[in-house]
């Protein structure tokens, strides 16, 4: 049985690009060293599949003159593998990513736009676990080009994680909907989006208290950090839950409550007992 799931599976020497984390290019297990620039020039055509030589090397080396840039970009091209494993194509004017290589970064970007694209899929297919990962586009890579990736990179996949969670908990998967919103949580904790992700997955699930409670702590963590109450949106998502159960909401709205002045109670049984 694992010898045949072995032959069935693909080669191990298909050339993988890691740039959430450390850079790594690798032919199944075997490493390939690069120098700095090499790797910088790989990972940009990495992430963007196919660029112009002109483009490549303003972005690369903008300080300097466009004949030497060129002249650089020429010396960083020379030092990629070549032959059966070159990782990228060249023509006159542009430099392409080959077809056999996986790029992670591109695997995350295309699964966080495909799960934005439609939410409604979560409970048809398998949860895709690349939106859980913990890793960061290059870190300690401050070119200009880096940064804006790795924005771009993380908005795709607190937006991707946001709308999976809400997917789910319609479809009634509620463990991994709040799975799914609380990793947002944990990858940017003041993010008003991701704690409403986490209300609506209580919410559907009937945990109202639950629900309350996590609005309060983050109203807290809210006020304490910025002194700014949730959106009015936030409370309304709490009360339409509480109507729909024909009960009163125990928390108060972020419009009757001056800023650091009166953050709203906690429900009954979440941090006190019961009055007697």
């Amino acid at each position: 049985m694992d010898r045949t799931h072995r032959a069935e599976s693909p080669p191990s020497a298909f050339p993988h690009l890691r740039l959430l984390g450390q850079f790594r290019l690798a032919y199944g297990a075997d490493a390939v060293d690069l120098c700095p620039n090499a790797q910088r020039l790989l990972a940009l055509v990495g992430l963007r599949s196919c660029v112009s030589r002109t483009v490549l090397a303003g972005t690369l080396w903008p300080n300097a003159t466009e004949a030497h840039a060129r002249g650089s970009l020429r010396s960083a091209l020379c030092k990629l593998p070549r032959g059966e494993r070159a990782p990228v194509t060249c023509s006159r004017n542009t430099v392409a990513i080959t077809d056999s290589v996986t790029v992670d970064a591109r695997v995350l970007a295309d699964t966080a736009l495909r799960v934005v694209q439609d939410p409604g899929a979560g409970g048809s297919e398998p949860v895709p676990a690349v939106l859980f990962g913990d890793g960061e586009l290059l870190p300690g890579w401050d070119d200009d080009w880096v940064l804006l990736e790795r924005e771009r990179l993380r908005q795709l996949r607190l937006h991707a994680l946001d709308a999976l969670a809400h997917g789910l908990a319609r479809e009634g998967q509620h463990a991994l909907a709040l799975e799914a919103a609380l990793t947002s949580v944990r990858t940017e904790p003041l993010r008003e989006s991701a704690h409403r992700a986490v209300v609506a997955a209580h919410l559907a699930e009937g945990n109202m208290q639950e629900a309350v409670r996590h609005y309060v702590a983050f109203w807290r963590m809210l006020d304490d950090e910025l002194g700014v109450p949730p959106s009015a949106l936030f409370a309304r998502q709490l009360q339409s839950g509480a109507a729909g159960r024909h009960t009163r909401c125990p928390v108060v709205t972020s419009a009757a409550v001056p800023f650091r002045t009166a953050a709203p109670r906690s429900p009954v049984g979440a941090d006190e007992p019961a009055p007697q």
